[in-house]
Order: structure tokens, then C-alpha cells, then sequence
């Protein structure tokens, strides 16, 4: 593999470079395996017990972290002003010491100021770093981009978290977070240093991902104008509302299918089902967008969720719960595509991680709120049902909206996008 003014040769053929900053920003996603909810679940039950915290204790632990985690989304400013590759290497060597040091940790309080940094380093901001990446290198052919980044990041957690876990049963939670730290400062940092290049500075150089145009693409949008487009809070809120709901149905789903009389065995085969039916979602979505429009794909992925939700109180067969689960992985599937590409596709790049950065954190917060929903749903009525069917109210209304808000787009003349600058 050689570099060629073009990107890089590789196999006698030249490629576009931004292929392989993707690459490393779909490694950069998995790095905040050990600041997300799912991460910290494979040493949820030898944590509490090696440290005696219940489980109260921990779930208010763990929402108070994320909360004040959501903050460190304001890296992506420093992103925009600085580049990726300076700040994609410092935070992996941060995340990488703050992992280390949980590791060692044998207090509660620690262990909320070690989570709150996990969780503010990895799932805000190494996350927005990831999504920003390859909005900086692609424009044309964004859509498929992310597309492809999508898979290739579903497909890097589908292998990490079997592997973790493993680790936390044969080498322990401590020694395992240990690893990943190391992995982390030892791993991802050099590679982030050795393989990211600045951003494409022009529009000219961007011409060289040698793509058919899609949809017509705006200029450069300031965050200030960006956040008073309707567009953006429509597409923002429904992005945000599917991570509630996963969320909640995540933590909860097997008690959930246990009040419909399911084993835990189903419900693992479910995840399954979600999981598989979320990569052909991703292809679907790169796909249908690139030749249609994403108003479309989140139109059809907030049907297919609202349909899910008003189907599971009811689920009675096999059948029935295998089929809720390919709508939700499919839905899940349509909004990933969707949420790594409106952002760039609409609002321009040269401000890609301030805005990517506010819609993260909306990402996050509602990721924090939908257990707590449903757990105080079902303490006060009993039922997980009317909860389900209260968020399905929203996401109706959502969809509506989905269909009628006006995205902005070229030559519409509205005077509140600033003309694009440079």
C-alpha cells in the first residue's frame, strides 16, 4: 500500500483516502466500547459484586455519569478547529487511562467520577470524533459512506463484545478493563496518529471520491443557524426517540418477554435477530438513500418502530417476537444511516462537529431517560404496556413531521443559511 496523490494505491488500483480515515473512524466507534451501556453491562454483575454496590446504587451511578458525560460532546468544536487526528490520539490515550484507572478502583465514589469519564470521553466524546470523521472526507457520496461505516462499526461491536466477555469470565473484570485501556493508548492512539490525514480543505479535493451527485447539498451552516432549522430538531428528536426506545427495551427486554411468558433463551435469540436484521438494514438504507432521499429512510424506520412498539405488549408466539425483533433491527438499521449522514448531507462540513456534537448529546440523553421511563412506568401501573404506547404516540407525531418539515437544501434562498464560507 502506497500513497498516491489521489489517496492510496492499494493492489495496483488507487483509492480514495477517505476510505481508510473510515476505517479507522468505525475502529475509533468500538474504542467507546467501555463508556456504553452494553460495555459496562459485561462487568455490571462481578463490579457490584467486588465493590458491594447494589444495584440502586449503580443505576443512579450510571445515569448521573451519563448526564454529565453528555457535556464532553462540545469536543466537536476543538474537532472542527483542530482536526481529527490530533484529537481522535489524545482522547484515546485519555479513555485509555481512564479505563486503566477503573480498573484499580474500590470506592463508590470513584467509581462514579471514573464512569462519568468513561462515559464523557468514550460514548460522547470519541463518538462524535468517529461520526464527524468521514462527514469531513465525503460528500457525495456521504450516504453510502456511512452506510459502510455503519456495518463495518456494527460488525467490530458484534465481534468485541463476545470477546470481552469472554475475558470477564476467564481473566476477571479488573484485568480485562485493564487490557482494553492498554489496548486503547497502545492501539488505537498510534493508529489514529499514523493514518488520519487533515481534512480535504476544498470542495475540489472532495471531487476526487469520483461519485455520481445525489441529493443537491447545501453550503457550510453555522451551529447557531443549523439549530434554528426545523429540520434539524425533527430528524434529531426522531434519532434521539429510537435510541430511548432501544435503550429501554435493551435493559429491560427479557423481563419484558417473561411477562408475556417468553424464557431468557428467547430473548437471546432475539438480540440475534435484531442485530443480523440491523446490517441488512444499514446496506438497505445506504442503498435506498443514495438513490432516493433520507426523508424517505426515516420515514419508513419511524413506521417500523412505531409498529414494533404497539406489537410488543402483544407478542404471544415465536413468531410474533422474532417478527418485532426484525422491525426493531431494521428500524435500528434505517435511523443509524440516517443519523451518520443527515448532518454532513444538509449542514455542510466545515462545522460538522459542533453540529454532530448537539445531536449526540440529544442521543444521549434520551439513551439516559428511557430506562428510567420504563422502570417507573411499570412500578406505578404494573404493565410495561402503556408506556410502549404512549412513546408510539410520539413517534406517530414524529412521522408526520418526518414528511412534511421543510430540508433545507441549495438554491432555496432561506435567510437563515449563511453563504457558504472560504
Amino acid at each position: 500500500m502506497t500513497n498516491t496523490a489521489a489517496g492510496v494505491r492499494f493492489v495496483g488500483r488507487d483509492i480514495y483516502y477517505g476510505w481508510v480515515v473510515l476505517g479507522v473512524a468505525a475502529l475509533a466507534m468500538v474504542g467507546t466500547l467501555p463508556g456504553r451501556t452494553q460495555g459496562l453491562g459485561l462487568i455490571t454483575e462481578p463490579l457490584l459484586a467486588d465493590l458491594g454496590v447494589s444495584r440502586v446504587q449503580f443505576a443512579q451511578v450510571n445515569f448521573v455519569a451519563t448526564l454529565i458525560g453528555a457535556l464532553f460532546v462540545g469536543i466537536g468544536a476543538l474537532v472542527d478547529r483542530r482536526g481529527s487526528r490530533m484529537v481522535l490520539t489524545v482522547l484515546a490515550v485519555l479513555l485509555g487511562a481512564v479505563v486503566v484507572a477503573m480498573s484499580r478502583v474500590h470506592g463508590a465514589v470513584m467509581l462514579l467520577v471514573l464512569i462519568t469519564l468513561t462515559r464523557g470521553l468514550g460514548q460522547s466524546a470519541l463518538s462524535v470524533v468517529s461520526l464527524a470523521m468521514p462527514g469531513k472526507w465525503f460528500r457525495r457520496r456521504l450516504t453510502w459512506a456511512m452506510a459502510v461505516y455503519a456495518v463495518v462499526m456494527s460488525i467490530g461491536f458484534m465481534l468485541a463484545f463476545p470477546i470481552v466477555g469472554s475475558l470477564v469470565l476467564s481473566w476477571g473484570w479488573r484485568a480485562t478493563w485493564a487490557a482494553i485501556g492498554a489496548a486503547l493508548i497502545l492501539g488505537l492512539a498510534p493508529v489514529a496518529w499514523a493514518l488520519v490525514r487533515p481534512e480535504p480543505a476544498t470542495n475540489r479535493e472532495l471531487e476526487a471520491e469520483d461519485a455520481a451527485p445525489s441529493e443537491a447539498l447545501t453550503g457550510d451552516w453555522t451551529l447557531g443557524a443549523t439549530l434554528r432549522s426545523p429540520a434539524f430538531w425533527v430528524f434529531g428528536v426522531a434519532s434521539a426517540m429510537y435510541g430511548l426506545v432501544a435503550s429501554g427495551i435493551g435493559l429491560f427486554n427479557e423481563s419484558i418477554l417473561a411477562t408475556r411468558g417468553f424464557a431468557p433463551g428467547v430473548y437471546h435469540q432475539a438480540l440475534a435477530v435484531t442485530a443480523i436484521t440491523g446490517l441488512a438494514g444499514n446496506f438497505a438504507a445506504g442503498a435506498w438513500a443514495d438513490r432516493g432521499s433520507l426523508r424517505r429512510v426515516l420515514v419508513a424506520a419511524l413506521v417500523l418502530l412505531t409498529a414494533a412498539l404497539i406489537a410488543l405488549p402483544h407478542v404471544s408466539t415465536l413468531l410474533h417476537v422474532m417478527g418485532q425483533a426484525v422491525a426493531m433491527g431494521a428500524a435500528g438499521g434505517f435511523v443509524m444511516v440516517v443519523f451518520f449522514s443527515f448532518w454532513g448531507r444538509t449542514y455542510g462540513r466545515r462545522h460538522l462537529g459542533r453540529i454532530q456534537g448537539v445531536a449526540q448529546a440529544l442521543t444521549v440523553l434520551a439513551s439516559a431517560i428511557g430506562p428510567l421511563i420504563l422502570a417507573w412506568w411499570v412500578e406505578a401501573t404494573g404493565s410495561y404496556a402503556g408506556a410502549f404506547y404512549a412513546v408510539a404516540a410520539v413517534l406517530a407525531l414524529l412521522t408526520v413531521a418526518a414528511i412534511r418539515v421543510r430540508i433545507p437544501s441549495a438554491g432555496t434562498g432561506d435567510s437563515r443559511q449563511p453563504q457558504p464560507s472560504g
